[in-house]
């Protein structure tokens, strides 16, 4: 003979007072996602902006304390940032091939590069990364340009996913769409640069062996700021495209589930 089932005790008391706030905030929370998406999103990339404009202010413990918090996110390196308050926008390598004054002009007075060969592209990494800027040059973002890019156009997405979706249902973009568009170019552009590097003597003499051979088939390159905003943004955007709408799914089969819920324990006005 079964072992007649214990009936489960209906929630009462503080217990269920908490699961109905709980309930709530969820229910509250699904109905406003990209409301708070794209206020999350615009901090994460407004912080960046912020810190030059207080480093020209003065203000150099809280701009310093923005760099610090984005450095684990982000290289920072000075000549693949945006510059605000200086002689030019962006300080690319001399490589790059760009109209701007390469950052190599400014280097030989800079202190933080005292010592890095322009040649040895470690040691001008880690100079790029520690200098935040000067007077003259104005001072870099807490984030790199392809990094500005994907966050800046990550919210620019979700702004315009907002504004469609209150005339149309949105389709999610499909993923070969994204992975050839979205993922293909950025991919294109940051590893043929990272390996580029890896393919050259650090000391930039000539290679030689494997190492040469691969020089060949891919010799030093330095991404444009132009390139390295628009293949960020191409990723940041499709992002959105695809994931958002599959979000928005989810959170309004939440939102109807809890609306019944709540409405029928007296939850909602």
């Amino acid at each position: 003979m079964a072992a007649p089932t214990k009936k489960q005790q209906p929630v009462t008391g503080w217990q269920r007072d908490l699961v109905i706030r709980l309930d709530k905030w969820i229910y509250s929370f699904s109905r406003h996602w990209l409301a708070a998406f794209n206020v999350l999103v615009g901090i994460y990339v407004g912080l960046p902006v912020l810190a030059p404009v207080l480093m020209n202010a003065g203000a150099t413990a809280p701009a310093q304390v923005i760099y610090t918090v984005y450095s684990p996110m982000c290289h920072q390196m000075a000549s693949r940032s945006f510059f605000l308050f200086g002689e030019q926008v962006a300080y690319p390598r001399q490589i790059a091939g760009t109209n701007l004054t390469p950052i190599e002009s400014y280097t030989p007075d800079i202190p933080e590069f005292a010592g890095a060969a322009p040649a040895n592209w470690a040691q001008f990494w880690a100079s790029a990364r520690e200098f935040v800027g000067n007077g003259r040059m104005g001072y870099k973002m807490a984030l790199c340009e392809r990094d500005m890019g994907i966050y800046a156009f990550v919210l620019i997405g979700g702004l315009a996913y907002a504004f469609l979706r209150r005339f149309t249902s949105v389709k999610p973009l499909p993923i070969w769409a994204f992975l050839l568009i979205g993922i293909g170019p950025i991919a294109l552009d940051g590893f043929s640069q990272l390996f580029s590097h890896f393919f050259t003597p650090l000391d930039g003499s000539i290679p030689t062996g494997l190492q040469g051979t691969l020089h060949n088939w891919l010799a030093l390159r330095e991404s444009t700021p132009f390139l390295r905003v628009s293949t960020g943004g191409l990723f940041g955007f499709m992002l959105v495209w695809l994931a958002y709408p599959h979000v928005d799914l989810g959170m309004r089969g939440t939102e109807r589930d809890l609306q019944k819920k709540l409405t029928r324990i007296g939850g909602l006005p």
